[in-house]
């Protein structure tokens, strides 16, 4: 069976890391969301499919999930273009 966009954006663009109390906000783990997508030039979902098809994968609200690979970067650097 496939997985599906949302666990391989999970897989690819996250890790757990329970050494933190709070992991990412519903904001960060969007825009990661929609990075992801952009650079595997993939259409996202809208925000309340995307928010739909967590809940049955993590806790949105509370969760230990850290931001990984080329989603991350391209995340942090359109969050933040001062940094180019």
């Amino acid at each position: 069976m496939a997985n599906s966009q949302f666990d391989l954006f999970l897989h690819e663009a996250t890790y757990p890391d329970d050494t933190v109390e709070a992991g990412l906000s519903r904001d960060r783990l969007y825009g990661l969301y929609t990075s992801w997508c952009f650079i595997n030039e993939q259409h996202p979902g809208p925000e309340p499919q995307f928010w739909a098809a967590m809940k049955h994968r993590i806790n949105p609200k509370h969760n230990s999930l850290r931001m990984k690979g080329p989603a991350a970067a391209d995340y942090i650097i359109a969050s933040y273009p001062g940094l180019v």
